[in-house]
C-alpha cells in the first residue's frame, strides 16, 4: 500500500497472504541496456521485493538515454544516485565519464547485493563508482566522504511516486548538491496512477518552496509497465523529466 492509502502500481490484484505464509522468492531476471554507442547494459533485476526494486522503470532507460545526449552535463562530474535498484542511469554515468557515481539505494541486503553485482558486471568499480545503502532524508555524512563539495548531479529516477517521501528527499538534496554553477537534480517519472498526478507533481512547488527552481525538460511517450492498471494507458505510459536548480543558475 502507498502512503495514502492507494495501492501501489502493479499490485492490484495482490491479496494479502494468510499470516505466517511465505512464498518463495522468484529467481532473479535480467534486462539489457544498449547505449547509442552500441555498449550493452546488462542488468540483474531481484526476483520480488516490496520496495518495487524487481522492475526496471520505464523512467530509468529514459533518464539514461537523455544523459547519453547530454553528456556534457556527466563527463567530469560527481553524480549521486538516489533509490538505483538495478543501478542503470548510474552504470550509464560511469561509462559516460562521470568523476564519481554513488549509487544508492535502501540498505536492504538483497538490494544492495543486487546494485553491487550490476555495477560490478558492467565495470564499474570503487572508488570511482561505488553502491552505498543510503535512507531518504538521513545524514548525509556517508555520501559526501565520496564527494566533500557535493554533487554536481543528483538522479531521481520514478521516485515522486511516494508521497510522503517528497521532505526527505529535498533534504537530501539540500544538503548533497554541489554549491556550483550548473549543479541540477534531474526527476523522471511517470504518473502510474493517474487519479493521484497532482499529488506527484506536488514534489516540484514543495521545491521551489525550499528556494529551487525547476523546468520541465520533455516527454517520452513509451508502453505502460503494468497493461491492466486502471486509469489512462497514455497517462501511466508517458515518462516526464524534469530539471530542479538552484535560482539564478545557468542551466547545464
Amino acid at each position: 500500500m502507498s502512503d495514502d492509502g492507494e495501492t501501489t502500481p502493479g499490485d492490484w490484484a495482490l491479496f494479502e497472504e494468510p499470516a505466517g505464509f511465505r512464498p518463495p522468492t522468484p529467481p532473479p531476471t535480467e534486462a539489457t541496456h544498449t547505449m547509442e554507442n552500441g555498449t550493452h547494459v546488462r542488468l540483474q533485476l531481484v526476483g520480488s521485493h516490496p520496495l518495487w526494486g524487481h522492475y526496471l522503470w520505464n523512467a530509468a532507460p529514459t533518464l539514461s538515454r537523455f544523459l547519453e545526449t547530454h553528456c556534457t552535463c556527466v563527463a567530469g562530474k560527481d553524480v549521486l544516485e538516489l533509490g538505483a535498484a538495478s543501478g542503470l542511469p548510474s552504470i550509464v554515468c560511469d561509462k559516460l565519464g562521470a568523476r564519481r557515481v554513488v549509487s544508492t539505494d535502501y540498505p536492504d541486503p538483497d538490494l544492495m547485493k543486487n546494485l553491487a553485482h550490476n555495477l560490478a558486471q558492467n565495470g564499474c568499480t570503487a572508488p570511482r563508482t561505488v553502491a552505498q545503502g543510503y535512507i531518504w532524508g538521513a545524514d548525509v555524512t556517508p555520501l559526501l566522504a565520496h564527494a566533500p563539495q557535493g554533487f554536481d548531479l543528483i538522479l531521481m529516477s520514478d521516485l515522486i511516486f511516494n508521497h510522503q517521501a517528497h521532505p526527505a528527499l529535498l533534504d537530501t538534496v539540500d544538503r548533497c548538491l554541489a554549491a556550483r554553477p550548473n549543479a541540477q537534480v534531474l526527476v523522471f517519472f511517470s504518473h502510474h496512477r493517474p487519479h493521484l498526478a497532482e499529488r506527484d507533481l506536488s514534489f516540484f512547488p514543495l521545491a521551489e518552496a525550499r528556494h529551487y527552481t525547476y523546468t520541465k525538460l520533455e516527454e517520452w511517450l513509451l508502453s505502460p509497465m503494468f497493461p491492466d492498471d486502471p486509469g489512462d494507458a497514455h497517462v501511466r505510459a508517458t515518462v516526464h523529466g524534469y530539471a530542479i536548480r538552484r535560482p539564478g543558475w545557468p542551466n547545464a
